[in-house]
């Protein structure tokens, strides 16, 4: 973890000036927050506190990874440029040396047969000689460049090699994640699921929302709980995970399909956490959404996020924001990652998985964008 944190560090420091800026600013931030996170996990004594460490680090290895790969397409891009300079340069200078084979003089009995005389001859040799100097220059420019060309090359492929190790890195601490959660026991149960009369609600649902919208008659025991104030954070509060708006509320897809949420494009394996403090009212498989977690962070109010790969808890816990609630999805190990185009996109695993978020107020549907924070993915 803290070899992952210095190469994110390395990164920054080495990336050239077009490419530092806000991915080096990510880097840097995520760097100190995988220290962090190392020291917290290092000294963790129970499994609430290596669950909080690692879901820290695993963020910080999300926002690291994704500056890195921005990072990487940045020099990619400045790699084509410098390229394509190179080559007008090269027809220019072709250019210039036509030019100045012309205005060399010739051997020395042809030299007086210049259309001017010797004067002619002699003003051909001045402009030679000032014209020398200038292809010199263009000549340890062009020099320059293809040295910067080799460095971005031997760049992109060290940081490939640091992305490589990051990947594994953040697939242990996933991992980590895993067992600990499953030591955790720690949370306070607002009310004992009664498996048999959920699987009959799931039977009965043919969709999401009608499932949704019967959660609240199947608790069977109701403790003291208290409510989330949320009141000030609508707006503000954070997505479930990192990620890219895909689809809006409302916005049909490819086949004419509307739904009452909002369509999440992440990364595979990218961690899904809680918004704000909640209890768990489903956490499960359902339909063909993959795996669900249904969130009451107070009442009348819920959070559906469906299309988890895997999910933690249990239905009927109380959890404190930012508990890990699951991961989404994973690809196969060979396409996990592809290098990063120069067109901006990302082969691979560039958000290929998809999480769908629903806010669900007096069952009626609210805009999702309404309530979280909408951040540019990092």
């Amino acid at each position: 973890m803290r070899y992952l944190a210095a190469l994110l560090l390395n990164l920054w420091l080495a990336l050239p000036a077009v490419a530092q800026q806000d991915a080096g600013r990510v880097a840097r931030d995520a760097s100190v927050a995988l220290s962090a996170a190392s020291d917290r996990l290092d000294a963790a004594e129970t499994a609430r506190d290596r669950v909080k460490a690692l879901t820290e680090a695993i963020l910080a290895y999300e926002d690291g990874l994704a500056a890195m790969r921005i990072g990487l397409r940045r020099v990619a891009i400045r790699e084509v440029q410098l390229r394509g300079q190179l080559q007008a340069r090269d027809a220019e200078i072709a250019q210039l040396l036509a030019v100045l084979q012309t205005l060399t003089p010739g051997p020395a009995p042809t030299v007086f047969l210049h259309p001017d005389g010797p004067n002619g001859t002699v003003r051909a040799g001045m402009l030679l000689s000032e014209l020398t100097p200038a292809l010199n220059s263009r000549a340890q420019s062009l020099r320059r460049s293809l040295t910067d060309v080799e460095t971005l090359q031997i760049l992109q492929e060290a940081a490939a090699e640091q992305l490589q190790t990051g990947l594994t890195e953040v697939q242990l601490a996933r991992a980590e994640l895993n067992v600990a959660m499953a030591e955790r026991t720690d949370l306070p149960m607002r009310f004992t699921e009664d498996p048999v009369r959920t699987a009959i609600l799931i039977a009965s649902s043919d969709t999401l929302d009608a499932f949704s919208s019967s959660l609240s008659n199947i608790s069977s025991s109701d403790s003291a709980w208290t409510p989330s104030l949320i009141d000030d954070q609508i707006g503000e509060l954070p997505m479930p995970a990192r990620g890219i708006i895909l689809r809006s509320m409302g916005e049909p897809d490819a086949a004419g399909v509307t739904r009452p949420g909002i369509l999440l494009a992440t990364r595979p394996g990218a961690l899904v956490t809680s918004p704000t403090a909640a209890t768990v009212r489903y956490v499960g498989p359902f339909l063909d959404f993959g795996s669900v977690a249904i969130l009451e962070p107070r009442p009348q109010t819920l959070f559906v996020l469906a299309g988890l790969g895997v999910t933690y808890g249990k239905t009927g816990q109380i959890i404190p924001a930012g508990t890990p609630l699951g991961l989404m999805g994973f690809l196969p190990a060979q396409q996990i990652e592809h290098s990063p185009s120069i067109s901006g996109e990302e082969g691979g695993a560039a958000h290929s998985e998809t999480l769908y978020i629903e806010v669900r107020q007096q069952n009626v549907p609210q805009d999702p964008l309404d309530w979280f924070r909408t951040d540019k993915d990092r």
